[in-house]
């Protein structure tokens, strides 16, 4: 299957974008309010959830075998937690955020009435030179902090900032894309996905299709704490696929060039037939696949059906190492995911 560049440069485009608007799990409103606008401009119908995601009407004809995309807009990140006594900050983590992963990060703190300061997450006690237990310190939230660009020594200096309890924590992203087309980024879980939506949008809308079945998209704001496509599912939908990262590590078959179908996750099976039809698109198309099965991973499709709907499930996604790290994939894995998408919806 081919599909023209400018497919693919518009989602790492996108995708640029919507990473660098900081919207951890709690604080998404700027980000869901740049995803709708998007949808907008793109000529779809698009409307806000009560709990803060988007909701996306991409039309079709038949109504009564609807299926839903959902992909997630809410990344992981930090919460004050406590203000110490030397003017620095504890956090607690908002989603799977680990902090072995985010130490010496530079971070955000977005405070509720005070604007917002900046800061780097450090182990507790950060100088080699003077701690002789470095190497030994466990990397805990107890045993990090935040350490503001401020001139702050106590509990009331920071107060005095306006900084409190609840306050939110962002952590860079640090967004490249290499001469070899890697992408690297905190939290490509699952703001590529989102933007591959948006190419498959520009798509639909560059050719005038009108797919044969419904299909809408669901961006959710809660999938890090489990609840985001709990939920928001629109009459005569029979179908959910969740578009979220791919899964690369030891043991597993996808690379971040791929797009990997989930056969099953630490929640359970996907549905068998959807795989089956999801991995012989994938085969008659040319497009780059492979399957696995998550050990450690639950999606938004799972959540759509906890909460009660009756519908088949699926997911895929492009492959991307280090997952909740310092995240990498490649512009062949998101462009193999908007091809089987696109085979799988439209043709």
């Amino acid at each position: 299957m081919k599909l023209e560049k400018e497919y693919v440069d518009y989602l790492i485009s996108k995708t640029e974008e919507i990473v660098k608007i900081d919207s951890p799990t709690g604080y998404t409103e700027n980000a869901a309010a740049f995803v709708k606008k998007e949808f907008e401009d793109l000529g779809f119908k698009a409307y806000y959830a009560n709990k803060g995601g988007v909701i996306v009407e991409f039309g079709g004809k038949d109504k009564d075998n609807g299926l839903l995309l959902e992909a997630h807009v809410d990344t992981l990140g930090g919460m004050v937690s406590k203000i110490k006594s030397n003017g620095r900050l504890e956090l607690t983590n908002l989603g799977g955020m680990n902090p072995n992963n985010a130490e010496t990060e530079n971070v955000k703190v977005i405070t509720k009435f005070a604007g917002e300061y900046e800061g780097t997450f450090q182990l507790n006690d950060a100088s080699i030179h003077v701690n002789k237990k470095y190497d030994e310190n466990k990397r805990e939230w107890s045993s990090c902090e935040v350490v503001l660009d401020e001139d702050v020594h106590s509990v009331d200096d920071v107060k005095k900032l306006g900084i409190s309890v609840g306050d939110i924590v962002c952590f860079d992203p640090n967004f490249r894309v290499t001469k070899s087309g890697y992408i690297k980024s905190r939290f490509l879980d699952d703001k590529l996905s989102v933007g591959i939506i948006f190419a498959f949008a520009k798509y639909i809308k560059d050719n005038n299709i009108i797919p044969e079945r419904a299909i809408y998209a669901h961006i959710t704001v809660y999938e890090e704490v489990g609840h985001g496509g709990c939920g928001n599912v629109p009459e005569g939908c029979t179908e959910v696929m969740s578009v979220d990262m791919g899964c690369v590590g030891e043991d597993l078959n996808c690379t971040e060039r791929q797009v990997s179908i989930c056969a099953k996750d630490s929640n359970g099976p996907y549905n068998y037939n959807i795989v089956k039809t999801l991995i012989k698109t994938a085969m008659d198309n040319e497009i780059d696949y492979a399957v696995d099965v998550y050990p450690m991973y639950g999606s938004d499709a799972e959540a759509s059906l906890r909460a009660g709907n009756d519908l088949r499930h699926g997911l895929i996604g492009a492959g991307v190492y280090a997952s909740h790290g310092y995240e990498r994939s490649h512009k062949d894995g998101a462009e193999n995911t908007l091809k089987l998408l696109i085979a799988y919806l439209l043709q």
